[in-house]
């Protein structure tokens, strides 16, 4: 299985450099000088990283195969890729694909509805919740809230505050269940991030990014 550990955004100046929007808790390793990643591009089915910078929150990278801008712009959207062989999964860690289908229970074992997806945010991660009658809520992954993850019986434990599945309804994405299908969840803070390697990709509970099978 492949995950992501990053998706290839906009062209930086004229000499290949790309800004990439990061998808592992661990971006020093994986892009290190010299690193060699998988894509899902034909063109360029393995890059080399020759640099790796960061920029208040943005992060960009310099392969070794691209030298102008217009190959930095034909990479565009291609992801960056490694082999789950290479990833330690910390023992409270989840792949997202693990985590979408598991039934959401409450306290008192009564279900809330269906993990549909999984999304990132910058101050913590959130399940994509589908209830029973459609309607979609999104929980944070933190602990607090989280507080069970049970791959073997197929179903995690919210104690949600009063109102939660209530009051934030709406309509379905289409592209919901297609949102960080390889997420993980690591505890360290608090917060359930995304170990996406962010180990795809679910963390505190932690999730996994690195993101998808492919």
């Amino acid at each position: 299985m492949k995950l992501v550990v990053a998706v290839v955004g906009a062209a930086q100046g004229l000499k290949g450099e790309v800004r990439v929007n990061v998808r592992t808790d661990s971006p020093e390793e994986r892009f290190a000088r010299g690193s060699r990643l998988l894509t899902d591009s034909q063109d360029y089915p393995n890059l080399t990283v020759e640099r790796m910078r960061t920029y208040k929150t943005h992060t960009y990278l310099q392969f070794e195969e691209i030298k102008d801008r217009t190959g930095a712009e034909n990479l565009r959207g291609t992801e960056l890729l490694i082999d789950t062989e290479k990833v330690e999964v910390e023992e409270d860690a989840w792949y997202a694909h693990e985590l979408v289908g598991l039934e959401v229970l409450d306290p008192e074992g009564y279900q809330l509805g269906i993990i549909a997806g999984l999304e990132y945010g910058e101050a913590q991660d959130l399940i994509v919740v589908r209830e029973g009658d459609g309607r979609i809520t999104r929980v944070p992954f933190v602990k607090e809230i989280v507080t069970d993850v049970d791959i073997a019986d197929h179903c995690i434990v919210v104690d949600a505050p009063g109102g939660l599945f209530s009051d934030d309804e709406i309509e379905l994405d289409e592209d919901t269940d297609k949102k960080e299908p390889g997420m993980s969840v690591n505890e360290e803070g608090g917060t359930c991030e995304v170990v996406t390697e962010k180990e795809h990709s679910v963390s505190d509970n932690v999730y996994v990014d690195e993101e998808s099978d492919k």
